[in-house]
């Protein structure tokens, strides 16, 4: 690797004024996970790397009345696997964040890096553009809150400006009557990144109708892909196994999947179709193996 400059900031705003100072060349580095294969294959040359494991500030998580769980950038996806508060209040999310890699992974790789690295076949991304999440970015021209479904533009692409710094992620706090699933297929190994990631969250009146359902796979495109007719299929209806699995075929209909050393295209297909029908079994209470 080319000599790199390294800068250690102690603050968040010592950051933020590198990152303005250096430019388009300057990249952050927080638990490294990626950006290091990424520099031994010179997939990038940056000239300068702004670490950010001294920054403190951006490690807690937290729940707020009338806001969500609050997750700084900077924490480990092992502690937030590990977290009362997430479990308590986003168990689906806890068990995502369980599935990313495997612990050695986990206890480097950080909840921001997860999100602003865009890696379209990472395990969280999914759930969270489902669960309607937010991203906090910071700059030294002010803070702005990115929802997730805006925030993946492309492969390792997304709307954070080169100055920015994902300080926070966002979790709305379920709606009431509310259920999720994550499920992920590997077709290699266990440790894995998912050959297709499937989300879902399922909001039912008192009656057991559905009131909203949102379908979100991931890893079969750019960025994660949710169906929108879900909610229109099912809205006002019981789940039941024919309306379950009416909306898993116009799921996989619908998505133009990609090919890798996963899986192809085709077979992607058919896995987005056999998963859609698992995960919403799963939310609505039904057997998730039918």
């Amino acid at each position: 690797m080319p000599n790199i400059k390294l800068s250690q900031p102690n603050s968040v705003d010592e950051a933020l004024s590198l990152l303005a100072k250096e430019g388009d060349q300057t990249k952050i580095i927080a638990g490294g996970t990626a950006l290091v294969i990424m520099l031994k294959n010179r997939l990038i040359s940056p000239s300068t790397l702004v670490s950010l494991g001294g920054l403190n500030e951006l490690r807690y998580i937290r729940h707020e009345a009338g806001v969500g769980l609050r997750i700084g950038g900077l924490v480990a996806i092992r502690d937030a696997e590990n977290s009362s508060v997430v479990r308590d209040k986003h168990p689906t999310l806890a068990l995502t964040f369980g599935k990313v890699g495997n612990v050695r992974v986990r206890n480097a790789a950080t909840v921001g890096g997860n999100l602003s690295e865009a890696d379209y076949a990472s395990d969280p991304p999914c759930l969270l553009v489902a669960l309607r999440a937010r991203a906090r970015a910071r700059s030294i021209r002010g803070e702005r809150e990115i929802s997730l479904t805006d925030f993946f533009k492309g492969f390792y692409e997304t709307t954070l400006a080169p100055d920015e710094i994902l300080t926070e992620l966002i979790v709305p706090d379920p709606a009431p009557g509310s259920r999720s699933a994550y499920i992920k297929y590997v077709s290699r190994s266990s440790e894995d990144r998912p050959c297709v990631g499937m989300a879902v969250v399922l909001t039912t009146e008192p009656s057991g109708a559905c009131k909203d359902l949102r379908l979100v796979a991931g890893a079969v495109s750019e960025i994660p892909v949710e169906f929108a007719g879900a909610g229109a299929m099912a809205r006002g209806k019981h789940l039941s196994d024919s309306l379950i699995q009416e909306i898993a075929e116009s799921f996989a209909s619908s998505v133009d999947p990609l090919s890798d050393l996963r899986g192809s295209a085709w077979y992607r297909k058919q896995i987005i179709r056999v998963m859609a029908r698992r995960a919403m079994q799963q939310a609505s209470g039904a057997s998730q193996f039918n």
